[in-house]
């Protein structure tokens, strides 16, 4: 068991390798993040800080995942999922730093994108993975047949935790902190049902995550940009369907889950009442103007997921 450690080892060290070879060359090409007017005042500091630092991220998944993990379909599967949606996450970065369009890609071409993952992903699991149409359902032990409308249950998953995960990149060290621990979790759950290669994976993301709060914690010299919160988005959604705990995902991942809630509930109260529920969505911007710092903030997030995390691991041993 312990060669399982060597993927999260070898993630972190090209991570930290890299680091310091990219961010300056970053810095050079003036690939700098720009700040919501709008926000806390004290992120206005962080203007120019270099994004797109998700690519030494997925630069050490994809070495650790080849080098320990065979790769199989579900690892390949996997891989696709992650490395496409950091396709999708690198060219809304490159619209939006390089060529100063702030909006980035269209909602449309976004949606377009993870659609066709979505489809690819369910077609190959169900007609050459021998992948049920079914949904596990916790406590229950029981499942239930979707049949085609199994589909739309991919599609929503990929989309909805992609887009939640990227909603949570706001603080310095929140989203790769969160995922480190969603990540870490998924990894057990692989372990569980036997599915080792998939574990090997999810311990790469682990490693990657882990190097890069070396250089993303408070006060971060870098930025995962959409091409690393996409994709690990990307990756955990994956996992969590690939392993059939859709809904359990939804345990592990409840701070992206409460991060995502919070602009939607946000958006719907401003347009239906013209009120605003929270002071700044997504949630952990209402946190700091109520008067709490950068990092406690980041601190109780991370306490938050890793509760919820032990939660859903207990809740698939009950089950």
């Amino acid at each position: 068991m312990s060669v399982l450690f060597y993927p999260t080892l070898v993630a972190l060290l090209i991570v930290l390798i890299s680091g310091p070879v990219l961010i300056p060359i970053l810095h050079k090409m003036k690939f700098g993040q720009s700040i919501r007017q709008e926000g806390p005042k004290s992120h206005q500091a962080k203007t120019g800080t270099p994004t797109m630092g998700g690519l030494m991220i997925m630069l050490a998944i994809v070495i650790s995942t080849c080098l320990f993990a065979k790769l199989n379909m579900e690892v390949c599967l996997a891989l696709f999922v992650m490395l496409g949606h950091c396709v999708i996450g690198f060219l809304d970065d490159y619209i939006k730093v390089v060529l100063k369009r702030n909006l980035g890609l269209k909602a449309k071409q976004k949606l377009f994108g993870q659609i066709v993952m979505a489809l690819i992903v369910t077609y190959i699991g169900v007609n050459y993975m021998g992948m049920k149409t079914d949904l596990w359902l916790p406590f229950s032990g029981m499942t239930f047949d979707l049949g085609i409308l199994y589909y739309f249950l991919v599609f929503f998953v990929l989309v909805g935790t992609t887009n939640a995960v990227n909603l949570t990149d706001g603080l310095d060290g929140l989203a790769a902190g969160t995922m480190t621990i969603a990540i870490l979790a998924y990894a057990l759950i692989c372990l569980h049902f036997g599915k080792t290669d998939l574990a090997i994976f999810c311990l790469g993301v682990a490693g990657a995550t882990i190097g890069f709060l070396w250089f993303n914690v408070h006060p971060a010299k870098v930025f995962m940009g959409d091409t690393g919160s996409l994709a690990l988005g990307g990756a955990l959604a994956a996992v969590a369907i690939l392993t059939k705990t859709e809904i359990l995902l939804a345990i592990v991942g409840f701070v992206f889950v409460i991060e995502a809630l919070s602009v939607i509930i946000q958006v719907i109260s401003f347009k239906t009442r013209g009120k605003r529920v929270f002071l700044m969505s997504p949630i952990h911007h209402h946190f700091e103007l109520k008067g709490w710092s950068e990092t406690k903030v980041v601190g109780v997030f991370w306490l938050v997921g890793l509760i919820c995390s032990v939660a859903a691991l207990l809740i698939l041993k009950v089950s």
